[in-house]
């Protein structure tokens, strides 16, 4: 038998089965209703703590899933060119609370890199854990006009590594580099007395290695911008003699443990200067360095040191410190 609605006779079976439907379709509704949302949520499944962050910036710096980050540097070796930047940089990378950039970044003297902007600038820094410092050298912004402003832009606290030796050696220091640029190059060179001066005479206006010697006029420039506080001032004489004693004052003037000590260095007979160990780096700086420098005749030395007597003493003025070599 069937029961009858609106004049239609359903059987019994059907209506059943119709009463079994709405009672499910009801307690499927409830449960939708009294259930957490399950429509995926891109902005909060992000800010999920079980996630990874993978935002290429954030507050300007790049994360990465090993709990490193790219970041702007806390400290930058500013020069000087051909004075011991590069054992610096590597002597600093002894430390464990330190991170340096592998490679000379060159963003705030050259247009080229600096037009591309801060993004590019942290992609070039090393992938530091927290608490470690990040640290880059690019020796040419000590001599750049715009580097200081630029710098100062960017971080008015940022501390400021200088490294400095004898004008004159410094000069013959760059020579060699360039001598042995020109040999592998298969170039010409200029002779080092032409070099170091020009038709015998001290040539202020057209002698680039002689005007990156002039620290002062390079102090002056910094320091419109930055107080004195905000350097340190590295011996580069006494960097190569005894590196353990010029590395602790650099650890105390960047706020770090002290853990660089005599035990990091060996005296290398075959180089003739320090090499360093430690569980971070092993070895030496490279043949490029520690190179012998070329005989210059004793009168261009002793001009070349008269000339820089004043400048020198104008830059110890200003940076309240005095060097073996004055």
């Amino acid at each position: 038998m069937g029961c009858t609605y609106g004049g239609v006779t359903m059987p019994k079976y059907l209506i059943g089965t119709a009463y079994l439907m709405v009672v499910f379709l009801t307690v499927l509704l409830l449960f939708a209703v009294n259930s957490p949302t399950h429509t995926y949520n891109r902005r909060a499944d992000e800010r999920s703590p079980s996630r990874p962050t993978f935002s290429p910036h954030e507050n300007g710096n790049t994360i990465h899933q090993k709990k490193t980050l790219q970041k702007l540097p806390d400290a930058i070796i500013i020069g000087v060119a051909k004075a011991g930047t590069r054992a610096l940089i590597d002597m600093l990378n002894l430390h464990s609370g330190v991170a340096v950039a592998k490679a000379e970044v060159h963003f705030f003297d050259e247009e080229s890199n600096y037009k591309m902007g801060f993004p590019w600038y942290i992609s070039q820094m090393p992938n530091a854990f927290p608490g470690q410092l990040t640290v880059e050298k690019s020796p040419g912004y000590f001599t750049a006009i715009k580097a200081p402003e630029r710098i100062h832009q960017m971080n008015p606290d940022i501390k400021l590594l200088l490294i400095v030796r004898e004008p004159a050696m410094r000069m013959v220091s760059e020579y060699t580099q360039y001598f042995h640029e020109a040999l592998e190059k298969h170039k010409s060179y200029t002779p080092i007395n032409d070099f170091l001066l020009k038709d015998g005479e001290i040539d202020v206006e057209n002698n680039s290695a002689l005007k990156s010697s002039l620290y002062y006029v390079h102090m002056q420039n910094w320091l419109k911008y930055f107080p004195r506080d905000s350097f340190h001032v590295v011996d580069g004489e006494k960097l190569i003699r005894s590196p353990w004693e010029e590395m602790a004052k650099v650890e105390r003037f960047l706020k770090l443990d002290p853990q660089i000590n005599a035990s990091y260095f060996y005296f290398n007979e075959t180089k003739g200067f320090n090499c360093f160990r430690n569980s971070k780096k092993d070895g030496c700086l490279g043949d490029s360095k520690g190179r012998a420098h070329p005989f210059v005749e004793p009168a261009i030395l002793q001009k070349l040191h008269q000339f820089f007597h004043e400048p020198n003493k104008k830059f110890c003025e200003f940076v309240g410190q005095t060097f073996n070599w004055m």
